[in-house]
């Protein structure tokens, strides 16, 4: 596997992960705590899955070949809940996931140093990509955390637990060295 194969592969599974902690995090929560803003500055979960969605949307259609902040995004709107029920916030999550990974599994790696442009700024596509690869992290973090404080002492941790870091390295120092994605085991361990 060459390099740009070994990069596509890499960060399809970390985009996965993070996915899957957004969908972990959330699945502790009840319905209405989707829902839940401590004030006027600080969006709900579903507000920022809004958003998430939105910006997938908009980056991912046509990506090759238009430009990531589309003419009919109204990002203003994704600060806008206007969502109902934990049914619609899965839905709005997973149209945007589901847009974005058909795209990322689409390209080529001979596209990864193709310009596409946002808001009339070229990037390359891997460029593009780790632009993404921030930013839907970070906004996930702000949905695994809203959800722990959420949820106070009955959070199930989606990590290496509270004080049990050394248990963890001691499992991971017990087996052979092997090269493979970090992803790799937590996927299982989220899935």
């Amino acid at each position: 596997m060459d390099a740009t194969e070994s990069y596509l592969e890499s960060v399809k599974k970390q985009f996965l992960y993070y996915k899957i902690l957004g969908e972990k995090a959330m699945a502790q929560l009840e319905p209405e705590q989707l829902f839940t803003a401590i004030n006027e500055d600080t969006n709900s979960i579903a507000t920022i899955i809004k958003h998430i969605s939105g910006n997938m949307l908009s980056r991912w259609t046509d990506f090759l070949t238009t430009d990531g902040e589309k003419e009919w995004r109204n990002r203003d709107a994704e600060f806008e809940n206007d969502l109902q029920s934990k049914e619609e916030v899965l839905a709005v999550w997973n149209k945007g996931w589901d847009c974005f990974l058909t795209t990322l599994e689409n390209l080529k790696p001979e596209q990864l140093s193709q310009i596409i442009y946002i808001r009339n700024e070229g990037h390359t596509v891997i460029e593009a990509i780790n632009r993404q690869l921030a930013h839907y992290p970070y906004h996930i973090g702000q949905i695994v955390f809203y959800a722990k404080q959420l949820k106070k002492d009955d959070w199930n941790s989606l990590s290496i637990p509270k004080n049990k870091s050394g248990n963890y390295n001691a499992e991971k120092f017990a087996k052979e060295k092997e090269i493979k994605n970090f992803t790799d085991d937590e996927l299982k361990k989220l899935k």
